[in-house]
């Protein structure tokens, strides 16, 4: 059993995206390489972005602090404190609104051997 404060880990992320000169961090706090589910608690500061990237299976985020935009295509999904949003299966890039920490679930699909 695994019992973590999602709070704290988010404060912990934001302080050292704040210090970080790419100003992002991330910690997986469940799963890794070698599993299905994913779960990466990852800290961007106001103004960053996580770059155009694949979806590499589906995928959600949870806003746990702050204010991000999804962004696929000419499409765009605005979050705040509270919200989930679908990872659309298409190249897409995560913007920080603001300050910002999410909560990153992938099930990767395909082969998992």
């Amino acid at each position: 059993m695994l019992k973590l404060s999602l709070d704290a880990c988010a404060r912990q992320q934001l302080t050292a995206a704040r210090t970080s000169t790419a100003g992002r961090a991330a910690h997986t706090v469940v799963g890794g390489h070698g599993n299905v589910m994913r779960q990466t608690v990852i800290a961007l500061t106001g103004g960053r972005e996580l770059g155009e990237h694949e979806n590499p299976g589906e995928a959600t985020l949870v806003v746990l602090h702050g204010r991000v935009r999804l962004v696929s295509d000419k499409d765009s999904w605005d979050g705040r404190r509270g919200d989930l949003l679908v990872v659309p299966d298409a190249r897409h890039r995560l913007e920080a609104v603001e300050d910002a920490v999410v909560l990153l679930t992938v099930a990767k699909l395909g082969n998992h051997t």
